[in-house]
């Protein structure tokens, strides 16, 4: 009854799957036209140096964390379509793929924390002129 009931859900599942696939190539897209536009705007209004390089640090870490939902998202995918293709090669290849974006997700979010605890200590900087 159980395989029966799994075998008649595959479709929805492999239709999740894609949505969530889509769903992530769409949120990447977003920030990256997000970010995009931060940083041709802060280029053209911010002519020191300086300050441009203080909204870039922001501009990153704003990308960065579009970038880390991103790669949960693709992880849930991963998840949901090793659920209706459990063989071993696929859970291999999960285990292999959320290994490597887990791995990519720790230093961009690191980055992200470093990026930011840049940017305060320019502020503190900034208010100590």
């Amino acid at each position: 009854m159980n395989n029966h009931l799994l075998l008649s859900l595959t479709p929805f599942f492999e239709i999740l799957v894609l949505i969530l696939y889509i769903l992530c190539v769409l949120v990447l897209l977003w920030g990256i036209v997000l970010a995009m536009k931060d940083f041709f705007t802060s280029e053209l209004s911010h002519p020191t140096r300086k300050r441009s390089a203080y909204v870039l640090t922001s501009i990153r870490s704003f990308l960065g964390s579009y970038i880390l939902f991103s790669l949960e998202l693709l992880i849930a995918a991963d998840i949901v379509h090793s659920i209706i293709n459990p063989s071993i090669q696929d859970l291999i290849t999960l285990g292999a793929m959320v290994l490597i974006r887990t791995v990519m997700a720790y230093f961009l979010h690191k980055e992200m924390l470093d990026a930011k605890k840049e940017q305060q200590e320019e502020e503190k900087e900034a208010l100590d002129q």
